[in-house]
């Protein structure tokens, strides 16, 4: 027992004296490294302690230590709300499809943006696919508003072939496609980078002997390019799913209308009118934690599910 807790010393001491010395040694990485620690802990784990208001009804004047406790009220006010069901729906169908098409999109882009040799295209291709990731959101909405209205460039097309002008967005039935299509084309260019990145570190001598042995470019891909894809791709697929219950308010209540909220509305438009607008920040707060717990258990799930058949993970 007594040599048990003097190693247990040695070792504590030993990884403080290396903490010392690393930290005397690395002292200006340390120091820039200081401004991010501080975002973090200020502005990611602080807030942390301000979740109590989800079992509170929170008074701003009060403030957290005289407001009312009511327990889990507001979960069950969100359950059985008339919305909870549209609201879960819908942000499940939302994130279900991009990543059945988003996802999938920066890859084929990667790929291709890969096999081809001309680098003066290469690069005009991957300028203009980068540029809408650069244009702010309100930006982004503005253009795809205008351009589904009744007037507008995709009602032109429509018309030229025949088909009746109306107004894209005032259609419950069309908001997830506007809603994913425009996502894809905004973020594609950008999420391409990543993947041309892991292209990168791969051997040409690799190409080089295949193609001695005599495969050619589509064997090259089946067989080179996409498995060094595979751990890069299993490793983001992770991280997407594990916030498969979240989608931000922003574009969607930039877009949305009561006429498109049957397949528009999700739980983060639903919190940002329950909570912000009319002032319930426990309702928010409650809603937000049920929330991210969610995803936190699908993200541990998934991680593990892949850390045991695909022998890569998170961690």
């Amino acid at each position: 027992m007594e040599l048990a807790k003097r190693q247990s010393t040695a070792t504590r001491n030993s990884f403080l004296g290396r903490l010392r010395k690393d930290v005397f040694t690395n002292k200006y990485v340390y120091l820039m490294a200081l401004p991010v620690i501080a975002y973090y802990v200020i502005f990611h784990y602080v807030p942390i302690g301000g979740l109590v208001i989800a079992f509170q009804n929170f008074n701003a004047f009060k403030g957290i230590f005289g407001s009312e406790w009511v327990g889990w009220m507001h979960y069950t006010d969100f359950w059985n709300s008339p919305y909870a069901f549209r609201v879960v729906r819908n942000t499940l169908l939302i994130n279900i499809y991009q990543i059945l098409f988003a996802f999938p999109a920066p890859i084929l882009l990667a790929l291709l943006l890969n096999e081809v040799r001309g680098r003066m295209f290469t690069r005009t291709i991957q300028t203009v696919s980068y540029m809408p990731h650069f244009i702010s959101l309100v930006v982004i909405c503005g253009i795809i508003v205008d351009f589904s209205q009744s007037e507008g460039v995709i009602n032109d097309i429509i018309a030229f072939f025949g088909g009746e002008r109306s107004n894209l967005l005032m259609q419950s039935d069309l908001f997830r496609t506007i809603f994913v299509s425009s996502g894809i084309w905004q973020e594609m260019g950008w999420g391409s980078i990543i993947y041309l990145a892991a292209l990168s570190t791969v051997d040409p001598h690799l190409y080089e002997a295949s193609s001695i042995d005599g495969a050619g470019r589509w064997r090259q891909l089946l067989h080179i390019t996409i498995p060094a894809l595979i751990p890069t791709i299993t490793i983001l697929l992770i991280m997407r799913v594990g916030h498969i219950m979240s989608e931000g308010f922003e574009k969607i209540i930039l877009l949305y209308n009561p006429l498109t909220y049957e397949t528009a509305d999700v739980i983060s438009s639903y919190v940002y009118r329950r909570g912000i607008q009319e002032a319930n920040y426990s309702f928010g707060a409650a809603v937000g934690l049920f929330n991210s717990t969610i995803n936190f258990i699908i993200l541990i799930a998934v991680n593990n599910f892949s850390r045991k058949y695909l022998k890569e993970s998170l961690w």
